[in-house]
């Protein structure tokens, strides 16, 4: 059997091939759009990709299931579980606790645990080359090293009302009738880690064992004495806000998201075009330097994503691809970081890109506004925002700030003052500046705290420390 991890960092996202060496074929088991390297994997080991399928109709990335699919051929698996209101609604074979797929020598199970979704499915993999029982667990966002798929997400993203209970519900009968009566020696491979907004907890060890999690994970105890009660209030306390994208990308997962076949290269657009589509509003320009470049000086009405491992990320939370229909020009160095870029924009639905540029030499120029935390309490603002996440804000924040976060805040614009100027902070300044630029785009007066609240504590410390030495 051949397995191959395929991590994301960008999202948090593990997706899985796994190949029968004996016949040459392969399945991917929750893929991303950008299909190449399951290609280029498959190619290497001189397989064929034959069956694609996923775990859930995922809420934090777009599937590339039907991108696959419609690439090599493979046929189509989703889930049938969950009942009405949570099917696909696109072409596949339903699969259902119990059902298998079979590539070769291995055979992947299909167990129905609910909990995180309804429809959800974790897969059994058994290797028959080297045994007749299953060695592995795929549990997509069931069970991650640590900690479980987070319940409250149907409220959060999916307009759902407390579901959250009944979620944390199915969480605690899935462990206890389906996880735990597994073997202690099978594997858990998850479909995310550290950094995800699918659970409060994650651990970054790419994979466990059930015994592992059954001894150690905070939630064992519960389980262990039939509490549920207990577990239900442990799980559902202090959960990370969900991000606003994530209710869109429920939503296209079920539909099934658009296949975008080959994606020809990005072209380097001449200054004069994109300074007009600027000037005209028919182009969008994606600064993606790092903030205190960006502080330097940036492209007016510019959005801020700037590159590296959190483009798709930073880039859900600023660009709504189904209400802003402007094409992206993205600041690359050259056309394989554009195309690098476009790569993780597009595991969040956000296609649209028309090229890149490799400077801002002729393009409308501006310079965001900062304040120093020495001057902030002085400050006449309409509001200081706060763009962490909730459990941050808890933890220590500029008195009075009110809070929401980065990945919830252009979808709530109702929440904020619609005179007067807006000071926004985050804890470093990176997420500050990607929100600022959002906020900006759309025409509020922002100013930066600059160095964010990591600077203001640090301010308030020496603050503090020359008082009491005074």
């Amino acid at each position: 059997m051949l397995y191959e991890r395929i991590y994301d960092e960008d999202l948090a996202q593990a997706s899985y091939l796994i190949g029968c060496q004996a016949n040459g074929t392969a399945v991917v088991v929750d893929g991303r759009r950008d299909i190449a390297v399951y290609q280029d994997l498959a190619e290497k080991n001189g397989m064929k990709i034959v069956a694609v399928t996923e775990t859930h109709i995922h809420a934090d990335y777009l599937s590339g299931t039907r991108e696959l699919a419609a690439a090599t051929g493979a046929k189509i698996y989703v889930s049938g579980e969950g009942g009405p209101d949570w099917q696909y609604e696109f072409d596949g074979e339903r699969l259902y606790d119990g059902d298998k797929i079979t590539i070769g020598n291995i055979s992947i199970q299909a167990v129905h645990t609910p909990g995180h979704t309804p429809e959800h499915l974790s897969f059994l993999v058994t290797d028959g080359a080297f045994s007749d029982q299953p060695g592995y667990l795929l549990s997509g966002d069931f069970v991650f090293s640590g900690d479980l798929g987070r319940p409250d997400l149907l409220d959060e993203a999916a307009g759902g009302i407390d579901t959250r209970f009944e979620g944390a519900k199915q969480l605690f009968a899935s462990l206890r009738d389906k996880f735990l009566t597994l073997p202690d020696y099978v594997q858990v491979h998850p479909a995310h880690g550290a950094g995800s907004a699918c659970g409060k907890a994650l651990g970054a060890i790419p994979s466990s064992t059930v015994g592992y999690e059954r001894l150690y994970a905070w939630w064992g105890p519960y389980l262990a004495a039939n509490d549920e009660a207990g577990f239900i209030d442990e799980l559902l306390d202090g959960q990370p806000d969900a991000h606003a994208y994530f209710g869109r990308m429920k939503r296209e997962n079920r539909e099934g998201p658009a296949v975008m076949g080959t994606r020809t290269p990005l072209p380097e657009l001449a200054q004069g075009i994109v300074a007009a589509g600027l000037a005209e509003d028919t182009l969008t320009f994606i600064d993606t330097r790092p903030n205190n470049e960006v502080h330097e000086g940036t492209v007016t009405r510019s959005l801020n994503v700037p590159a590296g491992k959190s483009v798709a990320s930073y880039g859900a939370w600023v660009i709504n691809p189904e209400t802003d229909k402007n094409p992206l020009v993205l600041l690359a160095q050259d056309q394989e970081q554009a195309m690098d870029m476009w790569d993780h924009l597009v595991r969040v639905g956000i296609d649209n890109v028309a090229g890149y540029v490799t400077s801002t030499d002729g393009l409308p120029t501006s310079t965001p506004k900062l304040i120093q935390p020495e001057d902030l309490a002085g400050f006449d603002a309409a509001m200081v925002l706060d763009v962490r996440n909730k459990t941050e804000h808890t933890a220590g924040h500029f008195p009075g700030s009110y809070q929401l976060s980065g990945g919830r805040l252009m979808w709530h614009l109702d929440e904020l003052p619609t005179e007067g100027t807006i000071v926004t902070y985050c804890q470093s300044g990176v997420r500050n500046s990607v929100a600022a630029s959002a906020l900006r785009r759309a025409g509020y007066d922002v100013v930066e705290l600059d160095g964010s609240y990591a600077a203001w504590d640090a301010f308030q410390q020496t603050r503090h420390n020359a008082d009491a030495s005074a």
